[in-house]
């Protein structure tokens, strides 16, 4: 769906990779392929047990730079599903499906149709 800024946004769940079963879905989801990572926030991966891995850094668009710890978890979006790299989002940080989590549900979105579709064939080396 775009709403009336222009930006396209979906339904997202999210699961720990060691529960799938136990889902939390998140309405109106901003989807940003100029963000790499997945932001989800930090109480919704707690309660779905998933844990942080590591610590990294990122830059804004208005070029501060933040700290936040990620982890992995799966996504669900479009009909599809994948393991991504989420970040432990805080209190003012967005959520969003970023160009990982599409790239791993080989999803792309189509304006026309206002919807996350499937990307097409994904490549793959030649066999020898």
């Amino acid at each position: 769906m775009i709403d009336d800024m222009g930006i396209f946004r979906t339904t997202l769940a999210i699961a720990a990779l060691a529960t799938p079963e136990l889902r939390r879905e998140l309405p109106e989801v901003m989807v940003d392929t100029g963000s790499e990572y997945n932001w989800i926030p930090s109480e919704v991966l707690l309660y779905l047990g998933v844990s942080p891995v590591r610590t990294d850094r990122f830059e804004t668009a208005d070029g501060r730079v933040l700290e936040r710890e990620i982890g992995f978890a799966l996504v669900f979006a479009g009909g599809r599903s994948a393991p991504s790299i989420v970040v432990f989002a805080t209190e003012g940080d967005m959520v969003l499906l970023g160009a990982h989590g599409l790239e791993g549900l080989n999803l792309r979105v189509d304006l026309g149709r206002k919807e996350l579709v499937p990307a097409g064939p994904v490549p793959a080396a030649a066999a020898v």
